[in-house]
Protein backbone atom coordinates (compact mmCIF):
# COMPACT_ATOMS: atom_id res chain seq x y z
CA UNK A 1 0.00 0.00 0.00
CA UNK A 2 1.35 3.45 -0.91
CA UNK A 3 0.01 6.66 1.16
CA UNK A 4 -1.27 7.68 -1.85
CA UNK A 5 -3.56 4.73 -1.29
CA UNK A 6 -4.49 4.97 1.90
CA UNK A 7 -5.04 9.00 2.03
CA UNK A 8 -7.63 7.63 -0.97
CA UNK A 9 -9.04 5.02 1.89
CA UNK A 10 -9.36 8.04 3.96
CA UNK A 11 -11.24 10.51 1.77
CA UNK A 12 -13.40 7.64 1.12
CA UNK A 13 -14.08 6.95 4.65
CA UNK A 14 -13.62 3.43 4.56
CA UNK A 15 -12.78 2.04 7.92
CA UNK A 16 -8.91 1.40 8.65
CA UNK A 17 -9.64 -2.71 9.63
CA UNK A 18 -8.60 -4.95 6.27
CA UNK A 19 -5.16 -6.46 7.35
CA UNK A 20 -2.91 -5.12 4.72
CA UNK A 21 -3.93 -1.40 5.64
CA UNK A 22 -3.54 -2.39 9.53
CA UNK A 23 0.42 -3.28 8.34
CA UNK A 24 0.60 -0.34 6.37
CA UNK A 25 -0.49 1.88 9.30
CA UNK A 26 2.17 -0.42 11.89
CA UNK A 27 4.73 0.43 8.99
CA UNK A 28 4.57 3.90 9.37
CA UNK A 29 4.35 3.87 12.87
CA UNK A 30 7.70 2.99 13.27
CA UNK A 31 8.83 5.43 10.93
CA UNK A 32 7.35 8.02 12.97
CA UNK A 33 8.52 7.09 16.03
CA UNK A 34 12.32 6.26 14.30
CA UNK A 35 12.36 10.06 12.99
CA UNK A 36 10.65 11.62 16.25
CA UNK A 37 12.85 9.91 18.78
CA UNK A 38 15.88 11.23 16.64
CA UNK A 39 13.97 14.45 16.55
CA UNK A 40 13.37 14.56 20.72
CA UNK A 41 17.13 13.57 21.85
CA UNK A 42 19.95 15.95 21.25
CA UNK A 43 20.11 19.54 20.56
CA UNK A 44 19.35 20.56 16.90
CA UNK A 45 19.11 23.81 15.18
CA UNK A 46 16.10 24.58 13.08
CA UNK A 47 17.62 23.60 9.83
CA UNK A 48 18.12 20.48 11.68
CA UNK A 49 14.33 19.77 12.84
CA UNK A 50 12.91 20.96 9.85
CA UNK A 51 14.83 18.41 7.65
CA UNK A 52 13.90 15.73 10.07
CA UNK A 53 10.28 17.12 10.32
CA UNK A 54 9.78 17.42 6.56
CA UNK A 55 10.86 13.64 5.83
CA UNK A 56 8.56 12.75 8.41
CA UNK A 57 5.38 14.96 6.50
CA UNK A 58 6.39 14.47 3.15
CA UNK A 59 6.57 17.62 2.02
CA UNK A 60 9.22 20.43 3.22
CA UNK A 61 8.02 22.21 6.01
CA UNK A 62 8.17 26.06 5.97
CA UNK A 63 10.79 27.64 8.06
CA UNK A 64 8.04 29.61 10.18
CA UNK A 65 6.94 26.79 11.66
CA UNK A 66 8.20 25.55 15.21
CA UNK A 67 7.77 22.84 16.75
CA UNK A 68 9.12 22.51 19.94
CA UNK A 69 10.05 18.45 21.43
CA UNK A 70 9.21 16.27 22.35
CA UNK A 71 6.94 16.06 19.51
CA UNK A 72 4.76 13.23 19.17
CA UNK A 73 3.02 11.77 16.25
CA UNK A 74 1.65 8.31 14.99
CA UNK A 75 1.71 8.55 11.39
CA UNK A 76 3.15 12.07 10.32
CA UNK A 77 1.80 11.79 6.69
CA UNK A 78 -0.98 12.78 6.91
CA UNK A 79 -0.33 15.74 9.27
CA UNK A 80 -1.04 19.34 7.76
CA UNK A 81 1.18 22.09 8.87
CA UNK A 82 0.69 26.05 7.38
CA UNK A 83 3.86 28.74 7.78
CA UNK A 84 4.33 30.75 11.34
CA UNK A 85 2.52 27.83 13.34
CA UNK A 86 4.18 27.35 17.08
CA UNK A 87 3.53 24.10 18.62
CA UNK A 88 4.74 23.66 21.96
CA UNK A 89 6.74 20.95 23.98
CA UNK A 90 5.14 17.69 24.76
CA UNK A 91 2.11 17.68 21.73
CA UNK A 92 0.58 14.24 20.26
CA UNK A 93 -0.72 13.64 17.01
CA UNK A 94 -2.76 10.78 15.91
CA UNK A 95 -2.95 12.37 12.35
CA UNK A 96 -3.89 8.97 10.68
CA UNK A 97 -7.23 10.44 9.96
CA UNK A 98 -5.93 13.88 8.51
CA UNK A 99 -4.62 17.18 10.65
CA UNK A 100 -4.76 20.35 9.21
CA UNK A 101 -3.46 23.25 10.70
CA UNK A 102 -4.16 26.46 9.49
CA UNK A 103 -1.44 29.72 9.17
CA UNK A 104 -0.40 31.53 12.27
CA UNK A 105 -1.58 28.84 15.06
CA UNK A 106 -0.51 28.47 18.09
CA UNK A 107 -0.61 24.94 20.13
CA UNK A 108 0.37 25.06 24.14
CA UNK A 109 2.16 22.52 25.11
CA UNK A 110 0.52 19.03 25.90
CA UNK A 111 -2.53 19.10 23.37
CA UNK A 112 -3.63 16.46 21.89
CA UNK A 113 -5.17 15.75 18.58
CA UNK A 114 -7.08 12.26 17.80
CA UNK A 115 -8.49 11.43 14.57
CA UNK A 116 -9.44 7.42 15.77
CA UNK A 117 -11.84 6.05 16.94
CA UNK A 118 -12.79 2.39 17.38
CA UNK A 119 -15.69 0.80 17.11
CA UNK A 120 -18.14 0.56 20.12
CA UNK A 121 -19.74 -3.02 19.84
CA UNK A 122 -17.44 -5.41 21.15
CA UNK A 123 -17.53 -7.04 17.79
CA UNK A 124 -15.94 -3.86 16.45
CA UNK A 125 -13.84 -2.86 18.60
CA UNK A 126 -10.77 -3.31 16.96
CA UNK A 127 -11.92 -1.46 13.89
CA UNK A 128 -10.39 1.66 13.80
CA UNK A 129 -12.91 4.78 12.31
CA UNK A 130 -11.51 8.35 11.31
CA UNK A 131 -12.43 11.41 10.89
CA UNK A 132 -10.09 14.30 10.14
CA UNK A 133 -9.38 17.72 12.56
CA UNK A 134 -9.71 21.19 10.98
CA UNK A 135 -8.14 23.83 12.51
CA UNK A 136 -8.41 27.62 10.95
CA UNK A 137 -6.34 30.46 10.74
CA UNK A 138 -5.07 32.33 14.08
CA UNK A 139 -6.76 29.57 16.57
CA UNK A 140 -4.87 29.64 20.01
CA UNK A 141 -5.11 26.20 21.65
CA UNK A 142 -4.13 26.25 25.59
CA UNK A 143 -2.49 23.40 27.38
CA UNK A 144 -3.30 20.13 27.99
CA UNK A 145 -6.68 20.71 25.21
CA UNK A 146 -7.63 17.46 23.70
CA UNK A 147 -9.50 17.99 20.20
CA UNK A 148 -11.26 14.94 18.89
CA UNK A 149 -11.82 13.67 15.85
CA UNK A 150 -13.92 15.17 13.00
CA UNK A 151 -13.55 18.60 14.74
CA UNK A 152 -13.43 21.82 12.60
CA UNK A 153 -12.03 24.96 14.80
CA UNK A 154 -12.95 28.16 12.70
CA UNK A 155 -10.42 31.22 12.10
CA UNK A 156 -9.48 33.36 15.11
CA UNK A 157 -11.06 31.08 18.07
CA UNK A 158 -9.75 30.14 21.18
CA UNK A 159 -9.72 26.61 23.28
CA UNK A 160 -9.16 27.22 26.53
CA UNK A 161 -6.73 24.93 28.68
CA UNK A 162 -7.61 21.84 30.04
CA UNK A 163 -10.53 21.96 27.18
CA UNK A 164 -12.18 18.91 25.33
CA UNK A 165 -13.22 19.65 22.04
CA UNK A 166 -15.97 17.43 20.90
CA UNK A 167 -17.88 19.49 18.47
CA UNK A 168 -16.70 22.26 16.00
CA UNK A 169 -15.74 25.47 16.98
CA UNK A 170 -17.27 28.69 15.78
CA UNK A 171 -14.87 31.11 13.93
CA UNK A 172 -13.84 34.13 16.46
CA UNK A 173 -14.73 32.09 19.62
CA UNK A 174 -13.77 31.38 23.11
CA UNK A 175 -14.37 27.15 24.13
CA UNK A 176 -13.48 25.70 27.30
CA UNK A 177 -14.60 23.31 29.84
CA UNK A 178 -15.39 18.92 29.71
CA UNK A 179 -16.44 19.21 26.96
CA UNK A 180 -15.86 22.36 25.61
CA UNK A 181 -18.63 24.75 25.47
CA UNK A 182 -18.65 28.83 23.84
CA UNK A 183 -17.28 31.14 26.64
CA UNK A 184 -17.36 34.44 24.72
CA UNK A 185 -17.03 35.25 20.94
CA UNK A 186 -13.99 37.53 20.46
CA UNK A 187 -14.39 41.12 18.47
CA UNK A 188 -13.07 41.22 15.07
Amino acid sequence: MTIQEFQQLIADGQPLNRPDIVAFMRQQTLEAQRITCLYNTGFHVPAERREMLSSLFGYELDETVIINPPFSTDFGRNLHIAPRVFINAGCQFQDQGGIWIGEGCLIGPQVVFATLNHGFPAADRQSLYHKPIHVGKNVWIGAHATILQGVTIGDNAVVAAGAVVNKDVPANTIVGGIPAKPIKTIPE
